[in-house]
Order: C-alpha cells, then sequence, then structure tokens
C-alpha cells in the first residue's frame, strides 16, 4: 500500500512510500519501474517528502524515526541521481503502533518538521 508521494521540485521524480517500509524513486524520463527502492526502516512509512531547495528527501514511520538522505539529481541525464543516507532522527513515542504520522521540510531552510502519534510536533535544525 503507498502511504504517501512527493514530487521533485524539477518535476521529474517521485517518491512513494509505503507500508511495507520501503520508499521507492522513480524517475520519470527513463522508466515506470522504481530508478531505486529503499528500505532503511523496521516498520510501514507514513511519509515522504523532498526539499523545495536543497538536496535532501525524508522518510518517517511507524518505527518512530525519520530517516533523512542526501538525494542529488542532475541536469545531465547520463548521471544517474544519486541518494546517500545521512541521518535517522529520533524523538517521537511509538503509540498504538503508531510512530511518526507526518513530515514536511521548512521552504528556505534546512529544517524538518514532523508529526507523530505521541501527540508532539517536533522541529530538525541539525540536519
Amino acid at each position: 500500500w503507498i502511504s504517501s508521494l512527493d514530487v521533485h521540485p524539477s518535476g521529474d521524480h517521485i517518491i512513494a512510500g509505503s507500508l511495507d517500509r520501503r520508499m521507492a524513486w522513480f524517475d520519470l524520463d527513463l522508466s515506470s519501474t522504481p530508478y531505486k527502492t529503499l528500505k532503511y526502516h523496521e516498520r510501514g512509512l507514513r511519509s515522504v517528502g523532498f526539499h523545495p531547495r536543497y538536496p535532501l528527501m525524508a522518510s518517517a514511520s511507524d518505527d518512530g524515526t525519520v530517516h533523512v538522505f542526501h538525494s542529488m539529481v542532475y541536469s545531465d541525464l547520463m548521471r544517474n541521481p544519486l541518494v546517500v543516507p545521512v541521518k535517522i532522527l529520533r524523538g517521537h513515542q511509538i503509540v498504538n503502533k503508531l510512530g511518526v504520522l507526518s513530515m514536511c521540510f521548512h521552504p528556505t531552510q534546512p529544517w524538518l518538521f514532523s508529526a507523530g502519534a505521541d501527540g508532539q510536533i517536533l522541529l530538525y535544525q541539525d540536519i
């Protein structure tokens, strides 16, 4: 089941998060099948997103964590997009098997907000 989608600011890439713990990156210029599938979480994904200005993307999960990745998309079609894990953000408690329900990036700063089933909204500034 797909739980979340986001479109890269360039418009040519999509990430999809699913409840089977996977985040799939689609390069719309290359194929309709995922370019890369990432499986870093221990439980289902609830939210995924690209940063609108910085080369970052993130995924939030019911395991109570948010994973942040450096994700570089090149304008040269001969170079593949780059994905590198950067940081695991913790701080939310798991409530009734639910962890981080939503996350979003600040539009101009390298900050990430997350909302959890524990009723907290957290701001991460050191990512």
